[in-house]
């Protein structure tokens, strides 16, 4: 996987223009970007301790989780439209934009962020009513990103929404 190439191809996706389409667009770059390896990839500790973050990275991860935390109440309880879903998919993208353009992580540990980032935008996707699966199914799978990031990542007192 060229990691520096795809984040650079992530980023100028996400920066290009405010549309709330191109975390969908990012998400697909991504998975058709070295479709062997993505598929074969999944996420690990290292050498059975968390990945490192960086000061971006734990900035967008948070923005991520209390926009989703403000979002849970009214999803749970099925007072959450199109628009609501619609704003809340764009901020996904807005933060996983922030943390691919300033964040720097080691190679291996890049690679990993790469998965959960995955994760991130096809839920966001999702949640603009891009697929064939329900909006709320895409807040899941970003709850379920989130989750993984703190298993996997360390962001001293990051607790994922939800978990």
């Amino acid at each position: 996987m060229k990691t520096p190439s795809l984040l650079a191809l992530t980023a100028l996706t996400l920066i290009a223009g405010a549309s709330a389409s191109l975390p969908a667009q990012a998400a697909d770059a991504h998975h058709h970007h070295g479709d062997s390896h993505a598929s074969a990839q999944k996420l690990h500790l290292n050498a059975g301790r968390q990945w490192a973050t960086d000061a971006p990275l734990r900035q967008s991860m948070d923005g991520i989780n209390r926009a989703m935390a403000r979002a849970l109440p009214a999803i749970h309880h099925e007072r959450f439209g199109d628009a609501d879903y619609d704003a809340l998919a764009a901020a996904v993208g807005r933060h996983v934009g922030h943390a691919v353009e300033h964040c720097k992580l080691a190679p291996e540990a890049d690679a990993q962020l790469h998965l959960v980032i995955a994760e991130l935008l096809a839920g966001a996707e999702a949640m603009e009513g891009k697929t064939a699966v329900p909006r709320h199914d895409g807040a899941v799978r970003v709850l379920q990103a989130l989750k993984s990031y703190q298993k996997y990542f360390r962001h001293p007192g990051f607790k994922a929404t939800g978990a």
